[in-house]
């Protein structure tokens, strides 16, 4: 007996007559959910966790963290569209494009965006040796010196490493990159006279500001930030428009329902909205944002255009 080509296509048909649940998301969650991300005890790590422990909470289903690496990214794009592995991410994701021709996934097209739960901003550092008090003389002292200044760099694309070039970009001076594995070891580097500035973390960096070792000038958000009570915005110090930082978005994969789509975005921001949750993020540097879907997207795209300009004027590649 022939089976006609097009039974396959009724029976999955059927199913989701049957069982509309499955497309509509309705009876989400009803197992283990997963959120892969970078590696242990890092940003990415601290917002996944907090938020994980809330979602259990909320949702009445576990909610585990698995640190993959950049594998969390290719992990989720393969993932099935299910709302059961999300992932949360900083930059890398809608950047790493820009960076290298073989990346796997498409910022746009591979994902569908949950939420950009917080972001963390930079702070302009300089060895206290260096005879600058404000972004304003260290432009001046850049520009009488090109090219023996030195600026302490994490990875190439990285957060610290953009928010240097664009500073390169927009004060018109010759600074020079020097690559560490992390930002530990920048700020070790900048301490110990390796390097004369760097922009790094505030949870890197302000314990050494504190104590005298290092001398903050300026933070990179556009509006000051209550993470450095009193410390001037590098736009506002000398640069008009300037503005970085470290922005975590959190994903599914591409086609997951809207109806879960939403759900997730509703209760990621209402954990994010936590007191101790908020606390939690301060203490580490990182300020909640929980922002919808659409301005989530909105800004990832927005980022894209502006960041994508630096890194091809730069001429950055891995």
């Amino acid at each position: 007996m022939l089976i006609p080509r097009f039974v396959p296509w009724m029976l999955s048909v059927s199913m989701m007559v049957l069982c509309p649940n499955v497309a509509s998301g309705q009876n989400y969650p009803n197992k283990v959910i997963r959120i892969a991300t970078a590696q242990a005890g890092s940003g990415n790590d601290l917002v996944s966790r907090l938020i994980a422990h809330g979602l259990t909470g909320s949702l009445g289903q576990q909610v585990i963290v698995e640190n993959r690496g950049r594998m969390a990214i290719e992990i989720a794009v393969k993932a099935p569209p299910d709302g059961y592995t999300l992932l949360l991410y900083t930059s890398v994701v809608w950047l790493e494009p820009f960076l290298r021709s073989n990346v796997p996934w498409d910022p746009v097209s591979d994902f569908s965006p949950i939420t950009l739960p917080a972001e963390s901003p930079s702070i302009l550092v300089v060895h206290p040796s260096l005879p600058v008090k404000s972004v304003k003389d260290l432009i001046a002292l850049a520009k009488a010196r090109p090219g023996e200044l030195n600026y302490g760099s994490t990875s190439t694309g990285a957060a610290p490493h953009l928010a240097a070039e664009l500073f390169k970009a927009m004060a018109g001076v010759d600074i020079v990159r020097i690559s560490y594995k992390g930002g530990a070891s920048g700020s070790t580097a900048l301490i110990a006279g390796e390097v004369q500035l760097t922009f790094s973390s505030t949870g890197t960096v302000m314990l050494h500001v504190k104590s005298g070792r290092l001398r903050a000038l300026a933070v990179t958000t556009a509006q000051p930030s209550a993470l450095v009570p009193g410390l001037p915005t590098v736009a506002a110090a000398g640069l008009p428009g300037f503005e970085a930082g470290t922005i975590y978005g959190m994903f599914a994969p591409v086609k997951t329902p809207a109806t879960i789509i939403n759900r997730l975005n509703e209760e990621v921001v209402r954990v994010l909205n936590r007191a101790d949750v908020k606390e939690r993020l301060f203490n580490a540097g990182v300020q909640v944002v929980g922002s919808s879907p659409e301005k989530f997207t909105a800004t990832m795209k927005s980022e894209m255009a502006k960041w994508g300009k630096v890194i091809k004027d730069a001429n950055i590649h891995e």
